[in-house]
């Protein structure tokens, strides 16, 4: 989440109203001055309302006429109040304790779970939740308008009179306010879209055509696309747990709700001729990813017909102060109840504090033209693999005037024109430019990218200081073609290195794919179970400029590769491969990689580097990835959310050079994230392999460790490199990350919203007889026949953006220079 926190700070730094004519903000306070949270606050005679916040303040705003707001809540009196004018703000309601009759049942802080009508209610939704909306037919069709808009809040005089504005001030014309928190913003950014989506119940299938695409300030940035992506999934009200933000909230409407909300029945009154219920629902502890609001239901078809709800101000989320959620659903032919709209907002900010400045995250969808039961052939569902059509992003703007669901109002419509002047103002550009290479890791000249900087220095025991330079062509988000290189120069060992390699996309259809490239680099071999062929590719621990115990055993590396690749379905990719390499000693004196001439006659002698050719087919199978761009590379969404199953088979051919080795070698990976409901994130990792044929060490598969002082994936915290090796394995590693769940329940920890994470690593391998007899390198083979296990309890969220684990091993423990306790950590962006 690293770029997703600069992108935000960019808009920070620059830091889809309705015009309402009525505008109320204010506390709603008990008689000894105390706020009242979770209050109701209402125009008399309309839906239109809010819930007060932990800290009893209100905003509300309407565009229709209203000249009294209500003010209740459970166990005290409700207040009608006057307004006097059309904006009134800071307003101090006082609610007395109620007078009614004993017999009526009252609720204040935790409701009752029995006797409690509300709950009588949720039991009716949960029954008829799946019978409800489209779930009734068997296939159906509709058309949907979204807007995506990025706006900077909180606008003040010595906000606009920074001098990081200056030449700049045009642009707070447009600030207006927001008709959910009363806040100033500044429309910075806006994202139009009209599709058409197709669904069928009954093989659970759904698809989404783009007709048309409008945005306008950032839309050339492959990365705050991705992230604009990110930020706003789809999601269905009546689902148990709702994902936002990587994090799984528990829905109003869940069945395990009762145990986290309280519910009370608040009201009942006609909305479009359907006698309806109001509940209002809050949660029943703090710093839990929950919500509080209310919503409206019908009372034959138990289907909401209206719902608003804002997160809780303690939730363990990061960078989001709040989220408000509304969904307005119409009826159809009497008791079918589809979805209308969908409003989403969320506070971005550095600090959760009232006062902070921040940035409006704003999605808006219209839904109408519904059809039903139009039965579509089963391939008009399959996924295209990389259709970009170009036509959807050049509608003109009479195509728009005439489409859109909705008019824009003219802030919408003055931003196209405001982004478009910021653009070719000098010191916005630099601006822009500085946050683009941050997030990106590349500083763009023209069609050149230099970069990557984060690479620029390194450090070990063989090169000592080292200093890498390189780029790459880049024409933009969707090139069909990319040539990458570098060079990079070790002080200690007094040599240049260099790597370059070029890929060609010649069929954009099934991204049928060309690649190939040489590099000849110091490398850290053995750090990754499962193989790669990536050409330029270099591991952490290479050039870690910290790094614990011996940092010696670094191979020179002679490695060229060509590849074919396609992906005949979507996130199914086949790729053939070539390659030639060259493995030897990057420090002889103190590291080997020797092996026997003949096992059988060791008088024979040895040779100490290795010359291979080998030939080799994957299959990477990403279901649930989604990617931005249609080029010859794409970016992931989000890394950490899809399925990976991986399977790569590789045959090494003897009789081409004087010294190669004839073997076939096979790996599988598996990596699955799984979302516990309320309970965090789990995690699995599965590693396989296995190599027929006698290999030395170089080509010997290399139980990875992590001698590091930071955390790295699919390695062994208390390992030392070449600690263990194996000709075949099988790796498992287990890790749970709670969110909080467990902090949020001690008193002294809650509010520091730390998140709590444990996990046990395990590996076991063996070597064949026939591999032992070959080597003669300086390593002494040992493979995990015993099941070598560490585990792992580790608290995130430090400060927001550190983790720290604390890592024990389990067995092994009477092993020379064996690391039986390690402390690691790492920086990260998550939300």
């Amino acid at each position: 989440m690293k770029r997703e926190l600069l992108l935000l700070g960019f808009l920070l730094l620059l830091a889809n109203t309705i015009f309402a004519q009525i505008k109320v903000s204010g506390v709603v306070l008990d008689k000894t001055n105390e706020p009242i949270p979770y209050a109701n606050v209402y125009f008399k005679a309309s839906s239109e309302g809010v819930i007060t916040d932990e800290n009893g303040k209100f905003y509300l705003e309407s565009q229709n006429n209203h000249s009294i707001i209500v003010v209740s809540f459970v166990g005290f009196a409700t207040e009608e109040i006057p307004l006097e004018k059309a904006v009134t703000y800071n307003m101090k309601v006082v609610l007395n304790d109620s007078q009614e009759l004993k017999e009526v049942v009252l609720y204040s802080g935790k409701t009752s779970k029995k006797n409690n009508p509300a709950l009588d209610i949720l039991r009716k939704i949960w029954e008829r939740r799946r019978k409800n909306g489209l779930k009734m037919f068997d296939q159906y069709q509709y058309d949907k308008y979204e807007k995506v808009e990025f706006d900077m809040n909180t606008i003040d005089s010595a906000f606009m009179a920074s001098k990081i504005f200056r030449g700049m001030e045009f642009i707070f014309k447009h600030v207006d306010t927001s008709s959910v928190t009363g806040k100033t913003y500044l429309p910075i950014f806006i994202n139009e879209s009209l599709s058409e989506v197709y669904g069928d119940n009954t093989t659970n299938s759904e698809k989404e055509i783009q007709q048309a695409n409008k945005n306008s300030g950032f839309s050339d940035n492959q990365q705050i696309i991705a992230f604009v992506k990110d930020l706003y999934a789809d999601y269905d009200i009546y689902n148990n747990y709702l994902k936002f933000f990587d994090k799984d909230f528990v829905s109003p409407l869940s069945r395990t709700g009762i145990n986290v909300y309280n519910y009370v029945l608040h009201d009942s009154t006609y909305i479009e001729d359907k006698w309806c219920y109001n509940i209002v629902f809050y949660p029943r502890r703090k710093n839990e990813l929950t919500f509080k609001g209310n919503f409206w239901v019908n009372d034959t078809t138990f289907a909401i017909k209206k719902i608003s709800m804002a997160a809780s101000k303690g939730a363990n989320i990061n960078w989001v102060k709040d989220i408000y959620i509304e969904q307005e659903f119409d009826v159809l032919n009497d008791s079918v109840f589809l979805l209308k709209r969908d409003h989403m907002m969320s506070d971005f900010a550095l600090r959760k504090k009232e006062e902070s400045k921040g940035v409006y995250g704003k999605r808006t969808t219209l839904f109408r033209d519904y059809e039903f039961d139009i039965e579509k052939p089963k391939d008009f569902y399959a996924k295209e693999v990389n259709y970009y059509n170009d036509s959807v992003h050049k509608r003109s703007e009479e195509y728009w005037a005439y489409n859109r669901f909705e008019s824009l109002n003219k802030d919408e419509k003055a931003v196209y024109k405001m982004l478009d002047t910021l653009k070719t103002v000098p010191k916005f550009k630099r601006m822009y430019t500085l946050v683009a290479t941050l997030g990106s890791g590349y500083y763009q000249m023209g069609n050149f990218d230099y970069g990557p900087i984060f690479s620029s220095f390194g450090y070990n025991d063989v090169e000592g200081l080292r200093l890498r330079t390189g780029g790459r062509t880049y024409f933009g988000q969707n090139d069909p073609w990319r040539i990458e290189g570098y060079t990079a120069y070790g002080f200690k060992d007094d040599q240049f290195k260099y790597g370059v390699s070029g890929k060609w996309m010649v069929d954009k259809k099934k991204r049928i794919i060309l690649a190939g490239g040489t590099r000849r680099d110091v490398e850290q071999i053995g750090v990754s179970l499962t193989g790669s062929t990536d050409v330029l590719g270099r591991s952490f621990a290479s050039s870690a400029l910290f790094a614990s115990g011996d940092n010696s055993k670094l191979t020179s590396v002679n490695f060229s590769n060509f590849s074919v690749e396609i992906e005949p379905l979507k996130n199914v990719v086949f790729r053939a491969n070539t390659s030639y390499r060259t493995l030897k000693s990057a420090s002889y004196d103190t590291f080997r990689l020797d092996y026997f001439i003949d096992p059988n006659d060791p008088s024979k002698g040895t040779k100490g580097y290795v010359e291979q050719l080998e030939y080799g087919l994957l299959i990477d199978y990403t279901p649930g990835r989604r990617t931005i761009g249609y080029g010859v590379e794409r970016s992931d969404v989000d890394s950490d959310d899809y399925t990976r199953l991986y399977l790569n088979f590789s045959h090494g051919i003897d009789g081409v050079t004087s010294n190669d080795f004839n073997y076939r070698k096979l790996q599988f990976y598996y990596r699955q994230p799984i979302l516990v409901g309320g309970f965090g994130r789990f995690f699995t990792t599965l590693e396989a392999g296995k190599i027929f044929g006698e290999v030395p060490l170089g080509l010997m598969g290399v139980i990875p460790g992590n001698q590091s002082y930071f955390i790295i994936p699919n390695t062994y915290n208390l390992m030392n490199y070449y600690e263990f090796v194996a000709d075949e394995y099988v790796s498992l590693h287990l890790e749970h990350n709670f969110n909080g769940r467990l902090f949020s329940r001690i008193p002294l920890l809650r509010d520091l919203n730390l998140r709590e994470i444990v996990g046990v690593k395990g590996v076991y391998g063996t070597v064949s007889d026939d591999n032992r007899r070959l080597n003669a390198s300086s390593i002494d083979y040992r493979a995990p026949e015993d099941i070598y296990w560490e585990y792992h309890a580790g608290i995130g969220n430090i400060f927001r953006v550190f983790r720290i684990d604390f890592a024990w091993r389990g067995n092994y423990l009477n092993l020379p220079d064996a690391n039986k306790f390690t402390v690691k950590g790492v920086f990260g962006f998550h939300f």
